[in-house]
């Protein structure tokens, strides 16, 4: 028995010098970083690269923590589903009183059990959405240099559950976060890394992480299946596509229109090919199949394809069809929806991510009483457009079903026509 003690503290002076050692060869000090305006235009880059107003916007996030902890959040709503092993919370964040408890679904009134699922999700919601919490009330930002790089240096002076908690976060050439090195109370050596380089592009329109690594023991942090969604503004989308007729939309096979008397326009939807006319041009256009597109000069075919004439046209067809289906491309891959309340109307914004000539631009659709677009405010990535409206009017019921509009009024008083509009099968 003695031998076994002996060998038993041998064991344990060794795990302690171990320690000792891992200690002071991995500790690193919290860097001094450099306050003021040139941290602050560090963090508005950082903001901007992952998308923060997406994240101002987003309803729901759904995620767990290590298999174990699951949340479904309502973060407009202030309000989370906690879960874990039998138990379940609905915390209300902003006003805690009326946090509700369960224990394999029965009610209970379980304070400590609240305060348990309060500080789990101000953890685990950290590591799904701390680039986004950059400038939380209680925050200071420094610049930090890294490696020859510019880091932005996050300390929490308060709120959450373990305030002077610093992150240094380490940026890419696009300010987008891929790692960050931590001083917190909850781990002794200072300078403990963890990757943020694992993201999931969500239906809302941020990126969310999937799972960190840590530099401590290589250590891995699962996050779970994670989502980001909108479910009301996909509710108003899909009543606007609703009044409009989207269904017939999708079914038709023709659509013909003009644009302000000086293109026009003959679209074989069906087999997505169409005959772009400007000037004493047409092209036969395979928007999605550019290079076998035709261009025919004064009626005659060109043998040899001008490709300047054929990429004008595919500019011209993706603008001016535009003015006319917008309201049926609510759904369309890269969108993003959000609510939006403009002049005591709810409204839908939809922010187009990717595709077209112009991707970043914005949309925000007010509506009449019966959910069919009555006008736009326009966003253009390029800043020539800061809120500029235009009407969508003069809707036609087409000989498909759908309902395509005809006019469209600027604030300036300007018109544009569609000219005679058709939809056919």
């Amino acid at each position: 028995m003695k031998k076994f003690f002996k060998f038993l503290g041998i064991i344990i002076i060794l795990i302690i010098g171990f320690g000792i050692v891992y200690y002071f060869i991995n500790n690193e000090a919290l860097p001094k970083g450099k306050k003021g305006k040139e941290a602050e235009a560090l963090a508005n880059k950082m903001f901007d690269a992952i998308n923060h107003k997406a994240y101002e916007k987003t309803e729901v996030l759904e995620w767990s923590f290590r298999g174990i902890n699951s949340y479904k959040w309502y973060k407009q709503e202030n309000k989370v589903e906690v879960s874990w092993d039998e138990n379940k919370v609905i915390l209300y964040t902003k006003n805690p009183q009326k946090s509700k408890s369960f224990v394999n679904g029965n009610s209970v009134d379980d304070k400590q059990l609240i305060q348990k699922a309060t500080n789990y999700f101000y953890n685990d919601s950290f590591w799904l959405v701390a680039p986004y919490k950059i400038f939380d009330s209680g925050t200071e930002r420094s610049i930090v240099n890294y490696e020859g790089k510019e880091a932005l240096l996050v300390t929490y002076t308060s709120g959450g559950s373990t305030p002077g908690d610093s992150y240094l976060w380490i940026l890419d050439e696009n300010h987008f976060p891929t790692s960050f090195k931590m001083w917190t109370s909850i781990i002794p050596i200072g300078g403990v890394s963890a990757t943020w380089s694992d993201w999931k592009k969500t239906e809302a329109g941020i990126q969310l992480p999937k799972k960190h690594k840590l530099s401590l023991f290589g250590l891995e942090i699962s996050m779970g299946n994670v989502k980001a969604y909108n479910p009301k503004a996909n509710d108003l989308a899909d009543k606007i596509l609703q009044a409009i007729k989207h269904k017939n939309y999708k079914n038709t096979k023709f659509i013909e229109w003009s644009f302000g008397g000086r293109r026009s326009f003959k679209w074989n939807k069906e087999k997505h090919i169409v005959d772009v006319s400007w000037d004493k041009f047409m092209v036969n256009l395979y928007p999605a199949d550019i290079e076998k597109s035709t261009v025919y000069f004064e009626g005659s075919k060109q043998e040899d394809t001008d490709e300047k004439v054929v990429k004008r046209a595919w500019d011209i067809f993706n603008n001016d069809s535009f003015w006319l289906v917008a309201p049926h491309k609510l759904y369309d891959d890269g969108v993003v929806r959000t609510i939006e309340n403009i002049e005591n109307e709810t409204a839908l914004r939809v922010t187009y991510t990717s595709g077209g000539t112009t991707p970043g631009d914005s949309y925000v659709w007010l509506l009449d009483e019966n959910y069919v677009p009555k006008s736009y405010k326009m966003y253009l990535k390029n800043g020539r457009m800061n809120g500029t409206p235009a009407t969508w009017q003069d809707w036609i019921t087409t000989e498909s079903g759908t309902l395509l509009p005809t006019n469209h009024t600027f604030a300036n008083g300007g018109e544009l026509s569609m000219g005679e509009v058709k939809g056919y099968n």
